[in-house]
């Protein structure tokens, strides 16, 4: 599923998209000069789309430029590990 920034955020505000917790398990930080690449393991505890509540095992990869000396996220992307 592809969801811009903008339908995230409606998400969760609407009730869409519901998170009670997370557990964070891992964060890997791989620099190379003004860009780096991140890596982080949680686990959530959510409801989604209207399911019952339940732990997922979520993985983030988020892509990073550092501007003005200020770390932007340029892309991100969520998936279950």
């Amino acid at each position: 599923m592809y969801q811009t920034k903008e339908e995230f955020i409606q998400a969760v505000q609407n009730g869409t998209l519901n998170y009670d917790s997370v557990r964070h398990r891992s964060i890997d930080v791989r620099l190379h000069e003004n860009e780096a690449e991140l890596t982080g393991k949680s686990l959530v505890h959510a409801s989604v789309f209207g399911g019952r509540w339940n732990t997922w095992r979520l993985q983030i990869n988020c892509s990073l430029k550092k501007e003005n000396n200020i770390w932007m996220i340029t892309s991100a992307k969520a998936s279950t590990f």
